[in-house]
């Protein structure tokens, strides 16, 4: 469910960090706290197949249009490209936008645009994944509030983020030094939040195709999961009781090793 993938990808993220802390490359603060935002934000992303999700709340009718679109996408491509093995479907839902291949296009898309588009481009995609981050981790309270209320609270909190990642040594330049390659980082919690998602599915009872095209058997939609016995149905007690707390608490570990606390 929404709130269990953004915690996910928050945690994943301030994974990442303790790891380049480790490393001797540690992220700036403001690199940590926006990439672990972002990566909040595209953990709802690949459910741009559904038209229930809650990235098909975020923006309205523009979402809603949005998700109806990548739908009709997604179950074409999964027609055209299906295999003897693979079970026929009535929809698009958790094929293509749940595959390593569909990650890796859009961070990279995503540091494309932050490279070619200057400022206001990285204020859009800072907008965009805040907001989905308010979406996931606040579910309740933006649920509660007004869809414009949330898209103030983004597009703010986005201007703000932006002035301070711009400062000098705060990780405009942070993994890529060069001139002009300023935020090329950006597509990187957002390809991690997209896997981190596909992951997530995969632990439940349906499975996710993480590896299409790449064909496995007599199917190129393989479901990729653990034994039947370890898999869980999506919002059950496994996934509130059980995992959120436990992104809460490696979230916490990570942030804390990524700042030198620990």
């Amino acid at each position: 469910m929404g709130p269990a993938h953004s915690l996910s990808g928050a945690a994943a993220w301030l994974g990442v960090g303790a790891a380049a802390a480790s490393a001797g490359h540690p992220m700036p603060w403001p690199v940590l706290v926006v990439g672990a935002l972002i990566c909040a934000g595209a953990a709802l992303a690949p459910d741009l197949d559904h038209k229930s999700a809650t990235i098909s709340r975020a923006f309205g009718p523009v979402s809603k249009g949005l998700c109806e679109i990548v739908d009709k996408l997604s179950y074409a491509v999964y027609k055209a490209t299906r295999k003897p093995g693979d079970p026929r479907r009535t929809g698009g839902h958790r094929t293509l936008t749940h595959t390593w291949l569909w990650a890796v296009m859009t961070g990279g898309g995503a540091s494309f645009l932050a490279f070619t588009g200057g400022r206001w481009a990285v204020l859009v995609i800072l907008f965009v994944h805040l907001v989905l981050a308010v979406e996931g981790l606040l579910w309740r309270a933006a649920r509660m509030s007004s869809d414009v209320l949330v898209w103030l609270l983004g597009a703010t909190s986005a201007w703000m983020l932006a002035d301070i990642l711009d400062k000098p040594g705060n990780g405009a330049d942070w993994l890529f030094a060069g001139a002009g390659q300023e935020y090329l980082w950006l597509g990187l919690p957002i390809v991690l939040g997209a896997l981190v998602h596909d992951i997530g599915d995969a632990l439940t009872v349906s499975g996710c195709p993480i590896l299409w095209p790449i064909p496995v058997g007599r199917k190129r939609w393989y479901p990729i999961g653990p034994p039947r016995a370890l898999r869980f149905r999506a919002g059950s007690w496994v996934e509130l009781k059980v995992l959120m707390p436990a992104f809460m608490l490696l979230g916490g570990v990570g942030g804390a090793a990524a700042l030198d606390f620990i």
